[in-house]
C-alpha cells in the first residue's frame, strides 16, 4: 500500500467520525428541544455553527494529518515518491551506462 493511500484511508476515517459527529450533534439539538431546553431555531443555529466550524477546521486537519502521516512515514526510513523517482532514473542511466561498456567490450 502507499503513501498516498494511507493517507486516504486516514482522511476517509476523518470524514466518517465528522458524519458520526454530525449526527450527534442532531440528535442532542432534538432531544435538548423535546425536553424544553432549547427552541427550535437555537437548536438549528447550534448545529449550524458548530458545523461549520467543523468544515472550517476540516481543512486544517487534513493538512496536520499529511504532515503527521509524511513525518511517520520519513521517521520509518519510508522514502518519498521523489526519492524513488530519483533513484530509478539514476538506475536507469547506469543500466545504460553498462550496456553501452557491454556492447564496447563486444566490438
Amino acid at each position: 500500500m502507499d503513501n498516498q493511500d494511507w493517507l486516504k484511508q486516514l482522511l476517509m476515517i476523518g470524514v466518517g467520525t465528522t458524519s458520526l459527529v454530525t449526527e450527534k450533534l442532531k440528535e442532542v439539538s432534538e432531544e435538548w428541544v423535546k425536553e424544553g431546553k432549547i427552541n427550535p431555531e437555537q437548536a438549528k443555529g447550534f448545529v449550524d455553527d458548530l458545523m461549520d466550524h467543523l468544515k472550517s477546521e476540516q481543512t486544517n486537519l487534513e493538512a496536520q494529518m499529511e504532515r503527521q502521516m509524511r513525518n511517520i512515514l520519513q521517521d520509518l526510513g519510508v522514502p518519498r515518491q521523489s526519492e524513488m523517482d530519483e533513484l530509478r532514473g539514476r538506475i536507469d542511466r547506469l543500466e545504460r551506462q553498462l550496456r553501452d561498456l557491454e556492447n564496447k567490450n563486444w566490438r
